[in-house]
């Protein structure tokens, strides 16, 4: 199972600083006006070599009349639901208030861990007042200053002793799982529909008919496979349910647990911004991708062919171009069988595995010809490179001087890897380590 951990508490108590702080980036909006977080914000982040999905929540509220503050109140829930575990943040400066305690009684009816963080904690004084807060139940808090870091440290330990270090699905370990994302409507139930030859699935006209991820078993044509069918991902500003919430961090997850992704674009809408935000949460997960245009029996071919579509959309998701774009009609079943025999190439390529010392023989040659630049007058000497033993496609650079390393020649390198391998389909990564 994947982890998620959602950031829960009253508004203004600093849960998007303390999310901005977790994942080391300034991704949510932070103001001093309770009620800016509206919605949730997602990221992956890791401590300690154990990875996590990070939710920050729009702050809760209790019996109002505002309809931003009941949707967040749904909104909560439905994260609850999802988690994995739970931060309860409260602030020092204020202390208890009844909306705390409402928040705890309904976090002690839940059968997740839970987690208590007393923010604003800046000084001696504010440590000491930060007591108070056993009464809430929750027995011993962290006490931690979001705004400066202070205490973020022991409690980012605390977080992963509560959380899955191996993070995989077990049926990864059986069978291949390949998950169909996309934005909602574009056909992902169709297409599973058809592979399977049943209505395995709910399709209608109605976006977001598709609320949980779905696994189907497919083995048919030499292929025996997991394959899911998720919630679309819509923009955030059209998402109004819980449910549609709750769907969405579904969603994420089974990217987060799948080997290949199959990215279904609607042929007649184009590369859009939000399949621009699935790929890069494709890409942000290392997962193995394949990208497929559906509905392209719509499409006036005396005006976009093939070729011009492919071109449109790698400038799009660039410098990540090895990407196999196919065009299929789900309704038609046109090339839809492709999809599946793409999918396992892909799942193949993220196993390949290529010896140190073809590696090492074709690289050097590579260096030798074109070595890494100068910088400050300074040579990077790469002396050996090999491929570690991980489920993603990893390579290791043993050289001199790997802070030099400048992100164009990683670049290039990892395209010399690409033309002499078939990578396509599959991030991989590369690591400068000193030897």
């Amino acid at each position: 199972m994947s982890n998620i951990v959602v950031i829960v508490g009253r508004p203004n108590v600093g849960k998007s600083t303390l999310f901005n702080r977790l994942i080391q980036k300034k991704q949510a909006i932070v103001d001093n006006e309770s009620g800016v977080t509206r919605d949730r914000h997602y990221a992956r982040t890791d401590w300690n070599g154990i990875k996590f999905s990070l939710v920050d929540t729009g702050g809760y509220t209790q019996n109002s009349d505002d309809t931003f503050e009941k949707e967040i109140k749904r909104h909560v829930n439905s994260a609850i639901e999802e988690s994995s575990l739970i931060l309860f943040l409260v602030d020092v400066q204020t202390g208890i208030t009844d909306l705390d305690h409402f928040i705890s009684k309904m976090l002690k009816k839940v059968s997740k861990k839970v987690i208590l963080v007393v923010n604003k904690v800046d000084d001696g004084l504010h440590l000491a007042d930060a007591s108070v807060f056993y009464k809430l139940g929750f027995g011993d808090y962290f006490p931690i200053s979001s705004i400066s870091g202070s205490g973020t440290g022991d409690l980012l330990d605390e977080i992963v002793t509560h959380l899955d270090d191996k993070e995989e699905n077990e049926d990864n370990n059986i069978l291949p799982r390949i998950s169909v994302s996309g934005r909602p409507n574009v056909g992902k139930s169709s297409l599973i529909n058809a592979l399977l030859g049943e209505e395995q699935n709910i399709v209608t006209d109605i976006a977001g008919t598709t609320r949980d991820a779905i696994d189907s078993r497919f083995n048919k044509f030499g292929h025996d496979l997991n394959i899911v069918d998720t919630a679309g991902i819509r923009k955030k500003n059209k998402v109004n349910e819980d449910i549609e919430y709750y769907s969405v961090l579904r969603a994420i997850r089974s990217i987060e647990n799948a080997d290949v992704v199959l990215l279904l674009i609607d042929a007649t809408r184009g590369f859009e911004a939000q399949d621009q935000k699935i790929f890069d949460l494709i890409q942000k997960n290392k997962k193995g991708v394949v990208l497929i245009v559906n509905k392209w029996d719509l499409v006036d071919k005396s005006k976009m062919n093939t070729k011009d579509y492919t071109e449109l959309i790698k400038e799009k998701i660039a410098p990540f171009v090895d990407v196999n774009i196919l065009f299929v009609s789900v309704t038609e079943k046109q090339r839809i069988l492709k999809v599946i025999d793409e999918a396992m190439n892909v799942y193949k390529r993220i196993n390949f595995r290529i010896s140190t010392g073809e590696l090492n023989r074709y690289l050097l040659d590579v260096i030798a010809a074109t070595p890494p630049p100068s910088v400050k007058g300074k040579y990077v000497k790469i002396k050996y490179i090999t491929q570690l033993p991980s489920k993603k496609p990893t390579f290791v650079f043993f050289c001199n001087l790997p802070q030099y390393v400048k992100e164009s020649y990683k670049r290039f390198l990892e395209n010399k890897i690409r033309s002499q391998y078939n990578f396509t389909g599959v991030p991989i990564q590369l690591f400068f380590r000193k030897k």
